[in-house]
């Protein structure tokens, strides 16, 4: 028994051919009643009943259309309100109880029995606390979001450049593409839930001279991930993928946490990765990106970052380079940390209580392996961090790098565990896994402390 759960929605509005099919299926009432009805009626006298039977074969098409479900070799059954449990649950029983595949096509209504969600489903999908009484409400100005610095961007650099296209697979509204489809209609696209099909389909639209640009959340970037290996990669298109909700992403938990974007990507031939620190060196790092001619990923995550000013200008980071943040005092040689991603602001806190040097590497590849060496050999100990998985991730290519290079420096690879993590609030949940500002001087004290005689500071206050 296949339910097929049809409430007209997803997370943003629906859309493609099948949602157009679903709608032509609701003509069939009429056809679905009389069928069911007929067939209590003459269930006493099989002999009529396999009449109708092929008589049904004959006429449904006059009645409905054909459903793809019967070729597919399924009794279709519906569509029936979802909502009315009377009708529900002995439909459900009686097709408990029939041989063969059975298809059950229920109609419901998202956010039925609230009417506020009902009216407004997209913005009640996933709301944060609210008054049910009174509904959401608009929130302060706060920080921009780096999903707002994506939106912005795309508007910003579709208006400089003609050939940019969006795409999305159904995340118009969590990937900040409202504006840039209203602006550009005729640039954007929605594939609906269909993450495969947005990764081909930008590879087909790069191979005709156009720059797409593939807002996808990291989670959902691996659905498409043969794609991207088989339709971008060995074609080495320029394509550029808008990895939002990278790393923890707090309530939506295990399922929706960016953790492994840094392995599966940096393992590809002619991919590129960046990891920018800030809002600004986002909209920095997409620029950079856009400018390549080959497929390239900018990892971001959910919500603000530091609070970094924005320039309006459209300037790319320089290709593959980091940049040295913080140097060590004179005294010694010492520690390095080598940040990735938002994870630098905790690095330079934790930092300036161990009197470290901090590197703001930016790219994951091309690593800067000219900065790498220069702190390998001017430190004694380096530090990674990085808001992914540590198999395969950011602090693994560093350990490649060194190895290549022939140099035995100790490192110490800070980073999600290897395990799934939870939903939880992402303050608390990078806190315990030692990676905000006190959980990344601890573990290097731990490490490296009674080696490098490094002073035991007071613990950094919460």
């Amino acid at each position: 028994l296949v339910v097929l759960n049809d409430n007209d929605m997803s997370i943003s509005p629906p859309v493609g051919a099948l949602n157009r099919y679903f709608a032509r299926l609701m003509s069939g009432r009429f056809y679905s009643a009389a069928r069911e009805g007929a067939k209590s009626v003459l269930k006493n006298a099989p002999p009529l009943l396999e009449l109708a039977r092929r008589l049904e074969e004959h006429a449904k098409g006059m009645v409905v259309p054909g459903t793809i479900f019967e070729e597919f070799g399924f009794n279709y059954v519906g569509p029936i309100d979802g909502h009315d449990l009377d009708s529900l649950i002995p439909t459900l029983e009686n097709l408990r109880d029939k041989r063969g595949p059975q298809f059950l096509h229920v109609v419901t209504k998202k956010g039925y029995g609230y009417k506020l969600a009902e009216a407004d489903p997209v913005k009640y999908h996933g709301p944060t606390p609210f008054n049910p009484a009174e509904g959401l409400k608009k929130s302060g100005a706060g920080k921009t979001t780096f999903t707002q610095v994506f939106g912005n961007w795309l508007c910003d650099m579709a208006a400089q450049d003609e050939r940019l296209v969006g795409i999305t697979p159904a995340m118009r509204e969590g990937s900040g593409m409202v504006e840039f489809e209203q602006r550009f209609p005729k640039r954007y696209f929605d594939v609906g839930i269909a993450e495969q099909h947005a990764v081909t389909f930008a590879g087909g639209l790069a191979c005709e001279g156009l720059k797409p640009v593939v807002a996808i959340y990291s989670t959902f970037l691996q659905r498409g991930y043969d794609q991207l290996i088989h339709d971008i990669a060995i074609q080495n298109l320029p394509v550029v993928f808008a990895l939002d909700r990278a790393g923890l992403v707090g309530a939506d938990g295990a399922t929706h946490a960016g953790a492994y974007d840094i392995a599966y990507i940096r393992c590809i031939p002619n991919c590129s990765l960046i990891a920018p620190s800030d809002e600004n060196e986002c909209r920095q790092a997409l620029t950079a990106a856009f400018e390549q001619n080959h497929p390239v990923a900018v990892r971001y995550p959910r919500g603000a970052g530091a609070g970094v000013a924005i320039q309006p200008e459209l300037v790319a980071l320089p290709w593959g380079k980091g940049e040295l943040r913080r140097e060590a005092g004179a005294g010694g040689r010492r520690i390095a940390i080598l940040a990735f991603g938002t994870l630098l602001y905790p690095a330079l806190a934790a930092a300036e209580r161990l009197d470290a040097s901090v590197a703001n590497m930016r790219f994951v590849k091309p690593l800067d392996v000219e900065l790498l060496l220069k702190l390998a050999r001017t430190h004694d100990a380096l530090v990674t961090v990085e808001e992914g998985c540590l198999q395969g991730g950011a602090g693994s290519a560093v350990l490649e790098a060194l190895q290549a290079a022939g140099l035995g420096i100790p490192v110490l690879t800070l980073g999600l565990p290897d395990r799934f993590i939870e939903h939880g609030d992402p303050a608390k949940l990078l806190a315990g896994l030692g990676l905000d500002a006190a959980g990344i001087e601890q573990s290097v004290l731990k490490r490296f402390g009674a080696r490098l005689d490094l002073v035991q500071p007071q613990p950094v206050r919460a």
